[in-house]
């Protein structure tokens, strides 16, 4: 498909994730294990998450390294990926935490009548066929007065993939109110190093 300001946004490669489970902590925002990048990323989930405890659902969590700072900040987190070898490193890590983890896919998670406060999804809905079905069936996944906490991005000059803001918006504004957009891109913390492509998060309660 091509996004409002005429970028093509192509479908996402086929990859394999249990292949790449074991070195994907090594990209400084997939790990967090650099002080100064965790140190980035909890601040601004912190400003995105409730106050005070709250359901959390991590789709499509990767070793759950978002998870694990959302468990950190006091809430109740269930995390949900379909490899089973990032499934083994998020349990790992999540160890101890008020946390539950299960294998499924993140378009539709195993979570039977659960509900939710908030959903949060990081770099994972652009890969997926049919992002607003996609939507729609998460939003019933939250309570009233839930939220969506989507980190997403275009990335790349000359074949750029991902989903822009703009796109993502419009898909939220039938669902939401007012989508609000936080672009991420002229922070290099939270990176490891400086980016100059579409990088943000939307916050959106239902």
């Amino acid at each position: 498909m091509t996004s409002e300001s005429g970028r093509t946004v192509a479908d996402a490669p086929y990859v394999d994730w249990d292949a790449r489970a074991a070195a994907f902590d090594d990209e400084p925002d997939h790990g967090l294990r650099d002080p100064d990048v965790r140190e980035a990323w909890s601040d601004r989930l912190r400003t995105w998450l409730p106050e005070d405890p709250a359901d959390l659902l991590d789709l499509g969590c990767g070793t759950g390294s978002m998870s694990l700072l959302a468990a950190g900040q006091g809430h109740r987190v269930t995390a949900v990926d379909l490899s089973p070898a990032m499934v083994e490193r998020v349990r790992a890590k999540l160890a101890g935490h008020d946390a539950v983890v299960l294998r499924g896919q993140a378009a539709d998670p195993p979570v039977g009548e659960r509900r939710f406060d908030v959903i949060l999804v990081r770099h994972v809905l652009w890969t997926l066929p049919d992002p607003a079905r996609v939507l729609r069936r998460w939003r019933d996944l939250l309570r009233p007065g839930g939220r969506f906490v989507l980190v997403e991005g275009v990335w790349g000059t000359l074949h750029p993939v991902g989903l822009s803001a703009g796109r993502l918006t419009a898909l939220l504004e039938p669902l939401t109110a007012a989508p609000r957009v936080e672009r991420l891109s002229g922070d290099p913390r939270l990176w490891g190093k400086d980016v100059d492509d579409e990088r943000y998060a939307v916050i959106a309660t239902v």
